[in-house]
């Protein structure tokens, strides 16, 4: 397994992280059985890095984590949490909690479902509008003096937040999307990244299935899918951002290999200092995803898929419109 450095002196992990959300719901039932399977095979394979948020079904994600990640070393792998999203017993979200007391109070519950004494990054899923980031992330900061915490991490904010987020504490990493078809942290947020010497980490990266290369329009998502409310995924939208894909497959025959692993391929050679996070649920899907470092790209190569799928070229935003306003950055 191929490792990179979040941030300058921060911790080393692997090349590809492992994003675990959909093994709680976030795109319809996932089979526990399977997705424990998955945890143990990206870990077996080097998988170092191990993204979940406390509001992952509702604490879901963390005592599914746990229970896969009981027996192993410690020392073997990286909990990057995110927290401070409030949930209701139905589907809904009621806003972020960045009150330092609220940071607080979520990491205690966080450790005591992952069954660890310590989350290796933690960050606010989003920016709290109504508490400073510099009290949220002091509050990250008196953890991480305590030894609960390791290294702050950052989420979806714009490069302004991120300047002074690191003025109160180093951050190890800003996790954002970005994929071939969400560029928007290209134009400010990641030079301000690489002034400072911030790694990112990018969720996303085959949009939610879209650009996998096994979305059709004709396939139906659910109802306690994510993506039936998501505007990529909406009618008149998909049937083009389908077309983009076609475009890439193209170019993945040419490869010899597949439209995911191009997709991720592309992620990766962005910089060393970006890792891309595979939402794989399933081990076929992890065992798909992990060629994709294998996948060189040169410039030419770079040059077609840009030729393929423009920057600003999918149709829709990338979440639904209630939730784009709490994002640092755009589509």
């Amino acid at each position: 397994m191929q490792t990179r450095t979040l941030s300058t002196g921060g911790p080393a992990v692997s090349a590809l992280g492992l994003g675990a959300m959909g093994m709680s719901g976030a795109y319809g039932a996932a089979d526990r059985a399977e997705s424990i399977a998955t945890v143990h095979a990206a870990l077996d394979a080097g998988v170092t890095l191990i993204d979940t948020g406390d509001f992952y079904g509702m604490g879901h994600n963390e005592l599914l984590l746990a229970e896969a990640l009981r027996g192993r070393d410690r020392d073997s792998y990286r909990l990057s949490v995110k927290f401070g999203m409030l949930r209701s017993p139905g589907p809904g979200f009621g806003g972020q909690d960045g009150r330092p007391e609220a940071v607080k109070n979520f990491l205690a519950y966080s450790l005591t479902r992952l069954g660890t004494d310590h989350v290796d990054i933690y960050r606010p899923a989003r920016l709290d509008p109504d508490v400073p980031i510099e009290e949220t992330v002091g509050a990250v900061k008196e953890m991480i003096d305590a030894g609960y915490v390791r290294h702050l991490g950052l989420s979806e904010v714009d490069a302004e937040t991120v300047r002074r987020a690191h003025a109160v504490h180093p951050v190890t990493d800003l996790q954002i999307e970005y994929s071939l078809i969400s560029r928007a942290v290209e134009d400010e947020v990641l030079p301000t990244l690489r002034e400072l010497g911030i790694g990112l980490t990018a969720y996303g990266v085959l949009s939610r299935g879209l650009i996998s290369g096994h979305w059709s329009a004709d396939r139906t998502a659910g109802p306690d899918d994510g993506r039936s409310f998501t505007p990529r995924f909406a009618a008149g939208n998909v049937e083009h951002n389908l077309t983009l894909v076609e475009a890439l497959r193209r170019i993945a025959a040419a490869k010899g290999c597949t439209v995911a692993q191009l997709a991720i391929a592309w992620v990766l050679a962005r910089g060393t200092d970006v890792v891309p996070l595979v939402g794989a649920r399933t081990r076929e899907r992890l065992a798909e995803a992990l060629p994709a470092l294998d996948v060189e790209l040169d410039e030419a190569d770079l040059a077609e898929i840009e030729k393929a799928v423009p920057a600003g070229s999918a149709r829709g935003d990338r979440y639904p419109s209630a939730f784009m306003s709490g994002l640092g950055v755009g589509n």
